[in-house]
């Protein structure tokens, strides 16, 4: 279970973050790889904020367009910032 920027508790879905990643450039087996990496630390009570953190740190180190794609994404589309 992951804990939501609402303070709600979700499942952890890998495929959230496989079609984000595909969405900001990563190709499919590269946003299935980092899914996976995510998943393999993700503990219980983690929250979305630190899997955005992890996500935004690997699609960096990958191509630096890509994290970057991610965040007008979440300003633009989510209004969101941070």
């Amino acid at each position: 279970m992951l804990k939501k920027r609402d303070g709600r508790k979700e499942l952890f879905v890998p495929e959230k973050i496989v079609v984000s990643a595909i969405k900001s450039g990563a190709p499919p087996d590269v946003a299935r790889t980092i899914a996976q990496d995510i998943e393999r630390m993700a503990k219980e009570g983690i929250s979305t904020q630190e899997i955005k953190t992890k996500v935004l740190a690997m699609l960096k180190s990958k191509n630096p367009e890509w994290e970057k794609n991610w965040l007008v994404y979440d300003t633009a589309v989510k209004k969101r910032s941070g």
